[in-house]
């Protein structure tokens, strides 16, 4: 629920322009105001009129306090013609069934139905026996996973649903990297029948999975043990990650006069398969859509930002990149042609 229009209301009377919503002074009255009427005196009247779906994304009196006056100081900008500001970090989003952003909520379940829709294509049509079915099952799981908490961070922003958040969002990323050089370095953990993929040392593999396990605790470690999150350095870490991710599905997609990578076991170096073309669209959309977040804009009728729209544009990427995956492992080079 809203707080009380007349509340609401007389919170408006005062208000003037600020650079930033939640450090503005009229902000800051108008929840003081709040708090002392509504969470003191008449409290149990807040709380005989919240609704089951605010009461179980655990909205308090106070936080529906900073939700309405936030709401009054963008209407009266928007009535004045005066900037829209965002607050504690975020843009005044029109919250549903007690959800803070339900276009970001809405959009990550989409991603999310987009990563089990390429699990179950991989379930159907990658050979068990495969030497990457179990790698990529374990990719789709982890991003489940991480659109999952991106849904409930969207839902409710609260420390530890941030932290799981970016948490899952990191392992994702990162399990990308790991199963990316697994498959383009050929470093398989077993000796797979059928395929032939032959190793003459285990030791790269189990440094390479080392190295990983050891950059994803210590990237958790530091970010829970550091008095504040420190954000800085978490997108850092994305970037980097996801960078040298998306060069290396460059060097993949390069053509056959540059064989930077030996693209399958039983091929030639200088082999290139026709479809190699998408891991670089892959990485181009990627980056496009990444931009997104570089045009910060005030919510289109408080419902749709960048933020929303980039988790809307990686759903096709997402699907799309699946369809890769599946005929990357379906060609023909991973076998041993026979005479």
């Amino acid at each position: 629920m809203r707080v009380s229009y007349t509340l609401l209301l007389f919170c408006i009377l005062s208000v003037v322009y600020a650079s930033a919503g939640d450090r503005a002074e009229h902000y800051s009255n108008c929840v003081s105001k709040c708090e002392s009427r509504v969470c003191g005196d008449n409290y149990n009247i807040w709380a005989s009129t919240v609704s089951l779906p605010m009461q179980l994304t655990r909205w308090t009196c106070v936080d529906d306090c900073k939700y309405g006056c936030m709401h009054a100081i963008t209407d009266h900008a928007l009535q004045n013609a005066l900037p829209v500001q965002q607050y504690h970090g975020k843009w005044p989003f029109w919250r549903l069934a007690g959800m803070q952003e339900p276009a970001s909520v809405a959009f990550s379940m989409l991603n999310f139905l987009a990563h089990y829709r390429g699990w179950r294509r991989m379930q159907r049509s990658i050979p068990d026996n495969h030497p990457m079915k179990s790698y990529y099952r374990r990719f789709a799981f982890v991003s489940m996973n991480a659109w999952v908490w991106s849904s409930v961070f969207h839902t409710r922003d609260l420390p530890v649903t941030e932290k799981m958040d970016y948490f899952s969002a990191a392992l994702a990323i990162l399990y990308a990297l790991y199963y990316t050089a697994v498959r383009l370095f050929h470093l398989y953990a077993t000796e797979v029948n059928g395929y032939e993929v032959r190793r003459t040392s285990s030791a790269p593999y189990i440094v390479w999975s080392c190295l990983c396990s050891l950059a994803y605790l210590a990237h958790v470690s530091y970010l829970t043990l550091l008095p504040r999150f420190d954000y800085t350095y978490n997108m850092a870490f994305n970037l980097t990650l996801g960078m040298i991710h998306n060069l290396l599905w460059l060097a993949y997609s390069l053509p056959s006069s540059i064989p930077l990578l030996r693209r399958f076991p039983h091929k030639l170096r200088s082999y290139r398969p026709p479809y190699a073309s998408a891991a670089a669209l892959f990485v181009m959309l990627t980056f496009f859509a990444t931009s997104l977040e570089l045009f910060d804009f005030p919510p289109w009728a408080r419902i749709i930002d960048a933020h929303s729209l980039w988790h809307l544009s990686t759903v096709p990427i997402a699907m799309f990149w699946y369809d890769f995956l599946v005929s990357d492992a379906l060609d023909a080079g991973w076998k041993v042609e026979k005479s």
